[in-house]
């Protein structure tokens, strides 16, 4: 069996899914793009999250994609201008609720973005610039529980107010548009090698 990979910008608003069953209506994955049957998303990004978000046809390529040996980069826009103390406190591991109970994240990166990343507006504004300043850091995971790097940064006192995943291993978003799709022959993620290669 041929199967099939895909990479997309998923655009804010969107839910990482196909089929949602609530009466209530949705912005699915479908709507961007004649996908396979088959096709799913690899991981997920909230309905209010953005950025690149992978999707193959090929279970065993997803549980590779998933394991915690890839890393997944996200930039944030904070609510306030985050010093180097609060990135360290993010960088050795926060406590956040999950699950209904507390959790400690693991070890991660992170770093201040001394520039704004060239995303352009998002499509529902996020609020006035009489609310007070924002700045911008990189986050770099290796797990990924639900809302985590939202909860991370709000744990240091900078609420995450725009989320944008720009990196899954070696592969990176780079100046895909919103809402583009391109499918590509494989993902090839070696993470005992640390080698995650792309064609």
């Amino acid at each position: 069996m041929q199967h099939h990979h895909f990479i997309v910008h998923k655009p804010y608003g969107y839910l990482s899914q196909f089929v949602y069953e609530l009466k209530r209506k949705k912005k699915l994955l479908g709507e961007l793009h004649d996908f396979p049957s088959g096709t799913m998303a690899i991981g997920r990004l909230d309905e209010d999250s953005e950025g690149l978000l992978l999707l193959t046809t090929d279970g065993k390529v997803s549980e590779k994609v998933r394991s915690r040996k890839v890393e997944k980069e996200y930039f944030v826009q904070l609510d306030g201008l985050i010093d180097p103390t609060a990135i360290s406190k993010i960088e050795v591991g926060v406590e956040i609720g999950f699950d209904g109970k507390k959790y400690i994240t693991h070890p991660c990166k992170a770093f201040i973005l001394e520039t704004i990343p060239p995303f352009g507006t998002r499509g529902k504004k996020i609020r006035d610039e009489r609310h007070g300043p924002t700045s911008w850091a990189s986050i770099a995971v290796t797990e990924g529980k639900f809302r985590q790097v939202r909860k991370m940064t709000a744990a240091v006192g900078f609420p995450t107010l725009r989320l944008i995943r720009v990196r899954i291993g070696n592969i990176h978003l780079n100046n895909l548009k919103a809402g583009a799709v391109i499918e590509v022959a494989h993902f090839f993620m070696d993470a005992e090698r640390d080698s995650n290669q792309i064609t």
